[in-house]
């Protein structure tokens, strides 16, 4: 991408403005710069360019000061928060927000740990790339026990469209026939080792309901002549995607959707720009655009278009539509409904469980495989619900074989213990539970009464915890994963469950707060994600989602998010926008 796309001051009215550009706002930006439509995207933090600015990239730890460990110090004043994530480390600080600068509060008696990549491409340039599409029973679920409303939409309404974001992006995974986790279009899966080809056999063996599958993940095992002409290249296993990856092994704006779009000439972006609030006109009862406060100046600014997505994340767009106050909506806007900001969500990883396999000491592993193993939620409907809560849990996890790492910190010295470093010591296997929460009116957003930024917006104040339900779920998901080790002959199997020390936040998978609907009294969109209340506002991240699920949502907010910029174009054709 070349320095004309970006731009600052400008008095050009747009198509279409799109705010934010993660996974979801580089589809958006991709779909309608294709389709002719001028198109404005607006990143609140700084431009990254694609390789040149993967300033971590191929280094070993070594040629760290701290070797990959964050300075105290800096943790301590800027990442409090964001060392929290799993990705975070001293290679990829640099991707992740500033919590000096990023303030926000919890309510008495909770906490949430919210991540943030502010930059172009925001957090596709960190995610954990796993890729599963929504079933029917997803999207049934709220209706078949009660909890929340109904989705207005079903799988028949995305399947055609997972299909089109699964050929751009490059999804490996193998096809299962499971009825819970519909197949997509594949790449050749990851391979699984042999202690995990066992596990297999044995869960599938003793459970005729669950089966093991390679995790379906958004790397480029074998790409094809579209990929290539993509510029990207083969995933090479280095497992060091966080930190940025040239050869665009895996999908993010960077690699795929945002060159795609200014290849058309039709895309200009406007980074470091902070959207403060929304245009409204009350007249005509649309959006006119957006204000934005410079991230460094501190000066504002306004763009124009003829249409607005919101896709700055799940508590981003809807900070954003709740400082959006006007006569018409005083508490926020599109929020004539009044659950704007209500119902978030996150996924329940909170059971851990460790076991040791006999074996295998003549196998072990090339490469740094970028994904695990997974077993589907095996409680996906009603009748499956287990009697202690409703709603279910998938299990992820892989094996691993100790090396000379673990045993740095066993006792020894001389030349026998210089010797057992050098050989790789026995196979392990670790699951992790990933499960559903339940849509609660009390889990909620909203602005602070007092509290400001350093751009003078209203901080976020975030209410949201587990239920006993979240609770009981993973107790259960402990207990039936350490007695699926143990029948398949694992020793040492451990478990832990931890809801009642790890907040929502860390799975980085919040969703709701704005969410889609067919009544408009109970919800702030329709089933193509645009505004019930204002026509020609959309928002199509997280934040439109009526329940969790139980698999990781991106590949949903890329499927929503190129239906509802169809429905949008064919609106705009048909001049009803």
């Amino acid at each position: 991408m070349k320095d004309k796309l970006y731009i600052n001051e400008t008095k050009e009215h747009f198509d279409v403005l799109v705010v934010g550009s993660g996974i979801t706002g580089g589809w958006a930006a991709k779909e309608f710069c294709e389709r002719g439509y001028k198109t404005l995207m607006i990143e609140r933090g700084r431009v990254v360019e694609h390789r040149k600015d993967y300033i971590g990239e191929g280094k070993g730890p070594w040629q760290f000061a701290n070797r990959m460990k964050v300075d105290n110090l800096l943790v301590e004043e800027q990442y409090r928060i964001q060392k929290q994530c799993y990705a975070f480390h001293d290679a990829s600080k640099h991707f992740f927000g500033n919590d000096r600068d990023l303030p926000y509060s919890t309510e008495a008696g909770t906490d949430f740990s919210w991540i943030r990549a502010n930059q172009l491409g925001g957090k596709s340039l960190l995610w954990h790339r796993q890729s599963y599409r929504y079933s029917d029973f997803d999207f049934n679920a709220n209706k078949a026990d009660g909890h929340g409303i109904d989705w207005p939409i079903r799988y028949k309404d995305l399947a055609p469209w997972y299909s089109k974001v699964e050929k751009h992006a490059g999804i490996s995974g193998s096809p299962e026939q499971l009825e819970q986790l519909p197949d997509g279009e594949f790449l050749p899966p990851f391979e699984m080792t042999s202690p995990e080809k066992q596990l297999k056999a044995s869960i599938e063996k003793h459970y005729p309901d669950r089966k093991l599958i390679m995790g379906r993940t958004a790397h480029l095992t074998q790409p094809s002549e579209f990929h290539l002409s993509q510029g990207r290249g083969q995933c090479m296993a280095r497992n060091e995607c966080q930190k940025g990856c040239s050869f665009g092994g895996y999908f993010s704006s960077q690699s795929s959707t945002l060159p795609a779009a200014a290849n058309t000439g039709n895309l200009h972006i406007a980074a470091n720009s902070v959207v403060h609030s929304l245009i409204y006109d009350e007249k005509s009862n649309r959006v006119k655009g957006v204000r934005v406060i410079d991230n460094d100046t501190l000066k504002t600014r306004e763009y124009f278009a003829r249409v607005v997505f919101l896709c700055a994340s799940t508590l981003g767009s809807t900070q954003i539509l709740l400082n959006s106050k006007t006569k018409t909506f005083p508490n926020g806007l599109a929020n004539s409904s009044g659950v704007l900001g209500h119902y978030l969500m996150d996924h329940n990883y909170n059971a851990v469980i460790r076991g040791q396999f006999e074996g295998f000491e003549d196998e072990y592993y090339s490469g740094r495989r970028p994904s695990g193993i997974m077993v589907p939620n095996f409680q996906y409907h009603p009748g499956k619900y287990s009697k202690k809560y409703l709603r279910g849990y998938a299990f992820g996890g892989g094996s691993s074989r100790s090396n000379w790492q673990s045993s740095g910190w066993s006792d020894g010295i001389g030349a026998g213990f210089k010797n057992r470093l050098t050989q790789a010591g026995p196979w392990h296997m670790t699951l992790y539970a990933q499960g559903e929460m339940l849509p609660r009116y009390e889990n909620s957003v909203s602005l602070h009464p007092t509290k400001k930024d350093k751009w003078g917006i209203p901080q976020l104040h975030i209410n949201c915890k587990w239920s006993e339900n979240e609770h009981l779920m993973m107790q259960d998901a402990a207990e039936t994963g350490k007695e699926m080790l143990l029948k398949a002959g694992l020793t040492n199997v451990d478990s832990t469950v931890t809801s009642d020390t790890n907040p929502p936040g860390l799975a980085i998978h919040e969703v709701g707060t704005a969410r889609m609907g067919a009544d408009p009294k109970q919800s702030v969109l329709n089933a193509y994600n645009q505004s019930h209340d204002i026509p020609n506002l959309f928002v199509t991240d997280g934040a439109s989602f009526c329940s969790s699920a139980v698999a990781n949502p991106s590949l949903t907010f890329m499927a929503l998010t190129v239906r509802a910029v169809d429905f949008c174009a064919r609106e705009m054709k048909a001049k009803r926008i």
